[in-house]
Parts: C-alpha cells; structure tokens; sequence
C-alpha cells in the first residue's frame, strides 16, 4: 500500500514535524510505501496535485495549519478529480473545533484528525480502508455512508515519553537550517487565544533522553534549535536543569518560549550564567495591561511580568524578543502604542506586535460573541473588531507592526529608533503618519531606503538626531555618498596620539570621515581603505572639545 504524505509549508525554510512524528511510529511496519511531496503555498496548485497523482498513492495525508489551509484544499481538490478512490486524512491545529462544516463543505476529504496523532493514526492506518472500524478511533471526525458527522472526541498521548522520536525516522529532514524539539507537550496556562490552552496535563521527556535527541541533531550539523514548549519554565527546577544541560552544547543555539512572570531565583541565576548568544529568548507578554490578561485567562501577575522582563532584557548574554498582540478584547489602540515604548524603554531585542486570530478549538473563539469580537470565519481568522478597537484602528495597528518590524527590529536603525521613541511620546504616531503620506507604509523596503526614510523623517521633525542616523548609516556600512552621510567631512590626517583606537591600525592609505554623537559627546571617525568596504570606527576621541585640534 502506498501513503503519500504532502509536505507543504509556508516556504522552504521550514518543514513539517509531523510527518517524521507520525512515520516514526509505524516506520517497522513494511507493508506501507512512503512517499513524500514537498511544496510551499506558493507553488501553482495544479502542478502539485499533477505531482502527488503521478505517485497513484492509497492514501493522501497532510498537516492544515491556518496559513497552508487555502492552498491545500486547491491542491487536494484537484487529487480527488484525477483520483477519486485515493483516502484523504488530515490532521493538524485547523480541525481542533467543531469539523462537521469542514467535511460537508469538502466531502473529498475522508478524515480529519483531532488533537495528538501519534497512537490515533497508526490505529487509523489499520482500519483506513474499511470505514465501519472508525468509530473506535480516538479523536477521529468523519461522515459515514449515510451522511451523519461522526465525532470521536480529541486524541492526547498520555505516554509521551515511550514514543520513538521523530529524528529516529528515515522521513526526518536534515537539509533545513533548523530544527523544533519538544521537551514538554501541553500547557500549564489557559490563555483563551491559544490551542494549547487546554492541553492538560503537562507531559514530559527524562534529561537523559532529550541529552540524547539534542546530541543526534548536533551530530547532522545542525546548530539551531528551537524548543516547542508552550512554556518553557512553567517548572522552575525543571527548566533550570535544562538549562544547565544546554550549556553543555555551546555551538549550539536555542529557542525558548519563557513565561518572564514565572522567573525564580534560580532561574535567573542559571541564565546569568548562560554563554554569550546560546539563547534566544521569546518572553510572552501579549499585553501590559491587567484587565487584558484577565479577561484573554492568561495565569501570572502582571507586575512580576514586567518585572521578569526587565531582568530578561538587562542581560548582556541574550537577546529577548517581546509580543503584542492587537485585537485582543479591552485592548485599545492608543494603549498598544504606549505599550510598544514601555518595550523599547526596558530594551526588548524585538517587539513582535501581531494581529489576534481566533483559531479553531480556542476559548476565545467559542465566546466571541460574548466578548464583541468579530472575525474573519475564513483561515487565518483574524480578528476585525471587537468592542475597543475599530476596524480602522486595527490597520494602523497592523502598519505599526509594519513599522517596527522595519525599523526598531532592524539591527542598524534600532538604536536611533528606540531612542527616539523613548524620548518622544508622539514619535510612533508621527513617523507613521510620514511613512503613510510618503506611502511606504505597508511596502517592503531596502535597509537603505528606510535609513533614508528615518534621516529625511528627523530632518523635518527632530533635527536635532541626524548626527546619530548618520551614525547609524555609516555604521551600517552605507555609502558615504548619500543624503545620510552628507554632513560629514573627510580627513587625510592622523588623528592625534592620544586619541582610543577601537579597531585596526592606522596608515597612510585610510580614509578618514569624521562625526560627532551627540550620546556620549565623542568625536569618532570612520575608516575605509577602499571606497567598497564597510566603514567601521577606528579612532574616538576623549570629548568632542578636542575636535578643534584636528
């Protein structure tokens, strides 16, 4: 028997876990022929389908998630026409609600999985031809031959720490530049927005066996590796054993989801003392206001999250990332805003500021109406008003978010950036507003098109801030050539003996630009031995007084 699996992603920087998740269990079992074929949503659909049918597979499987859910009905719409005796069975997040208008909407589709798949399919794979055995089947949602919607609840593994691992499966995939590694399933929280908000109880994996799984991906080359766990220190000693055990592969890098209200003592000493650039760390933040958390049923005080998070951000060794969340009910827009400086103020490495979705299987889905949010029912469910925000307001939202992906989350513009949104309470509000009459707003941008978008921006507004975008472009390794660096000089001198050098040595060939920031009152100048190269700071002065003597 021959199962095709359809690997389709948003691009082909990721893959899909549940493939080798779900073979890893029944990879013993030869009478069934893998195959894969992998895809990005981007493909024509058509020539997918045309791909999938030349395998003339038994059975059809596949992952939805809200972003792939469009493109893979096209796709196996398609399949069933040219192959209409081929079983089609889905799984995945998108079908954690109620299924029954999925499967009269699309009747091609044979099955659909609820919940965790690892024991259900293999059951299924059993029994996949002879529909009657179904109904048996944990956490399977199907219509019989007489058209009644059959639901069997959702399926939990239990014993998450007996099953064989997906690296262990032949169908695992090397080539990408990461990979996701669970070492917990479940969530301790109840956060309404969230499909794990319900995945009780919290189930774990022994210290020896995830030493073993991360020694298996350092040994296939791959240096990146990000940590599912919902949370990862819902356990204090639990997650300060970690990690210690993370320190024992420094090439490595990972990613952590850290809930910054739940930081012990010791947690923040063992992060202390983690290795420079080991972690990376997402602090779930959502909101900065009380009565938002309450009512989205997110656990943990706001106080000791905001807390939690300026010890997060204070450390040198790693880089935190904080999220927002706009349309989230009592989450007002002038708030968002004023909650993107707070982030700035307490040095978040990004702000991630996303738009609510309201995904199957969700609480706040099920009381949407209750709450006075509207939505789109179509993937990816986004939210389009609630009772705070209006549609309009939720535009700008989503263009702030533009805004600070592109520049305060831009290594070369996030220092002007956060500087000038902490000293300025309007500079969010007027900088969108120029980005908008210069309408660029919602455009994809060159890092060299916004620097000379924020230089032209502080030249009509906070003139007295172009020396530190200049800074920042010829930090940047910009051209000196250009309207940013036009204010500043050229110099064929040696700059007096007394002066620090930062970087290299100088000789007669360099070439020297001079600028004054405004920070620390200092004089540096920028070197380049050729017109192409980068230009990097190599003498500064002890105060820009001294500046007249050169």
């Amino acid at each position: 028997m021959k199962i095709l699996w359809l690997d389709l992603n948003s691009s082909y920087a990721h893959s899909s876990l549940a493939l080798p998740a779900l073979h890893a269990q029944v990879m013993n079992d030869t009478s069934w022929e893998w195959t894969v074929v992998s895809a990005t949503i981007n493909e024509n659909p058509g020539m997918i389908a045309g791909d999938i049918c030349r395998h003339r597979p038994d059975i059809v499987a596949a992952t939805c998630w809200l972003f792939s859910h469009e493109a893979l009905i096209h796709i196996l719409a398609r399949v069933h026409a040219m192959l209409p005796d081929c079983v089609i069975a889905l799984g995945g997040p998108e079908f954690l609600g109620d299924n029954e208008d999925f499967l009269r909407r699309n009747p091609f589709i044979s099955c659909v999985f609820r919940g965790e798949g690892e024991e259900a399919f293999p059951q299924w794979l059993s029994a996949w031809n002879r529909p009657k055995r179904w109904s048996d089947i944990t956490g399977l949602c199907y219509m019989d031959a007489q058209g009644a919607y059959n639901d069997n609840g959702l399926a939990r593994v239990l014993a998450f720490d007996r099953l064989t691992a997906p690296e262990e499966s032949p169908l695992f995939n090397w080539g990408k530049p990461f990979v996701q590694l669970e070492t917990t399933r479940g969530c301790f929280n109840t956060c309404a927005f969230c499909v794990s908000g319900g995945e009780k109880p919290v189930r774990t994996l022994p210290l020896d066996v995830i030493r073993q799984r991360i020694e298996t991906i350092r040994r296939h080359g791959i240096r990146d590796i990000r940590v599912l766990d919902r949370t990862f220190n819902y356990n204090s000693r639990r997650a300060s054993s970690l990690l210690r055990l993370f320190r024992e592969f420094p090439e490595l890098r990972f990613h952590l989801e850290i809930h910054p209200a739940l930081l012990s003592d010791e947690i923040k000493v063992e992060l202390a003392q983690m290795p420079h650039g080991l972690l990376h760390l997402e602090a779930g933040i959502q909101s900065l206001r009380k009565e938002v958390l309450e009512t989205s049923m997110r656990r943990g005080e706001l106080s000791a999250a905001l807390e939690g998070l300026r010890y997060l951000c204070s450390l040198a060794n790693m880089e935190t990332h904080a999220d927002l969340i706009a349309g989230l009910p009592l989450y007002r827009l002038e708030e968002i805003f004023e909650d993107a400086r707070t982030l700035a103020g307490y040095g978040a490495g990004e702000i991630q500021l996303e738009s609510l979705k309201l995904l199957p299987g969700t609480e706040m889905r099920r009381r949407a109406a209750e709450l006075g949010i509207r939505f789109s029912p179509l993937p990816p469910y986004e939210v389009l008003q609630t009772r705070e925000i209006s549609p309009d307001e939720l535009q700008t939202a989503r263009l702030l978010s533009r805004l600070l992906d592109g520049f305060y989350n831009a290594k070369a513009w996030q220092g002007i950036t956060r500087r000038l949104m902490i000293r300025y309470a309007d500079f969010l509000h007027r900088f969108l507003d120029y980005l908008t009459e210069q309408r660029v707003a919602d455009q994809p941008l060159s890092l060299e098109r916004r620097g000379i978008l924020l230089y032209d921006f502080c030249k009509m507004y906070y003139p007295d801030h172009l020396t530190a975008v200049s800074l920042a472009w010829i930090e940047a390794g910009m051209s000196l050539k250009k309207q940013p660096a036009e204010r500043v000089r050229t110099k064929h001198v040696v700059p007096p003996a007394r002066w620090d050098i930062l970087y290299g040595t100088y000789h007669a060939q360099l070439r020297l630009c001079k600028l004054t920031d405004e920070r620390d009152n200092l004089c540096y100048w920028y070197g380049f031995e050729t017109e192409s190269q980068s230009p990097r700071p190599v003498f500064k002065a002890q105060s820009a007084s001294e500046q007249s003597e050169v």
